[in-house]
């Protein structure tokens, strides 16, 4: 049995992260490769649970340190009763957000203690590292605007962040790419619909070709 594989999606609110998603299934399902979609926080019934107390604005306050912990609880769930059972079955789990975007948000856009951010990912999925991780990176400005012109209802307590909040986030995320760029895979979101499928299917044609390393 081929191992499974982990694929990660990254970016700004805006990035088009759950349609990347979306699409990246299609195109392993295409190819006859068994895979699965979820996200984070969240992904199981327990973990949304959490994702809902972490995203909710309600009377009470959430510190950084707080909600890094309820982000890595999430995950946690998470890995134990999805990511892992299926990557162990030999499936592959494209996943909308993991640990880079605690590095990336609670890290540089809160200013967590990113050792401390580390000891936590040690601790909660060990040596569980994506096989390759698609940064879909665009302009804040742009990004916020997409994302203002998608969204349903109130905004969450991320959505309704400054964009100097989100400068962080992205320069985080750029640093991340900049430290690991074999595995983060840096596609250009401002791009068409079309070019941007076009980035994403070349990484994966290099990931399918390579067995499943990017």
């Amino acid at each position: 049995m081929s191992p499974g594989r982990l694929i990660t999606i990254e970016g700004i609110e805006g990035a088009g992260k759950s349609s990347a998603a979306r699409w990246v299934l299609e195109w392993l399902q295409r190819r006859a490769v068994s895979a699965h979609r979820t996200r984070e926080p969240g992904g199981t019934e327990l973990a949304e649970q959490v994702r809902r107390i972490v995203l909710e604005r309600g009377s009470e306050s959430i510190s950084a340190t707080a909600e890094t912990l309820l982000m890595f609880a999430a995950r946690a769930i998470h890995l134990d009763n999805l990511i892992r059972p299926a990557l162990a079955r030999g499936d592959w789990v494209v996943c909308d957000r993991f640990t880079d975007a605690t590095r990336a948000y609670q890290g540089a856009g809160r200013g967590v203690d990113g050792a401390w951010i580390e000891q936590l990912a040690a601790r909660v999925h060990g040596e569980l590292v994506p096989a390759c991780t698609l940064l879909l990176d665009l302009p804040v400005a742009m990004g916020l605007a997409r994302a203002k012109s998608r969204r349903a209802g109130a905004s969450d307590r991320f959505e309704a962040e400054t964009s100097a909040f989100f400068e962080r986030v992205r320069t985080g995320y750029l640093e991340l790419a900049r430290r690991e760029p074999h595995r983060i895979r840096l596609i250009d979101a401002a791009a068409s619909l079309e070019d941007v499928q076009r980035q994403i299917g070349a990484v994966l044609s290099q990931l399918i070709a390579a067995g499943g390393a990017a």
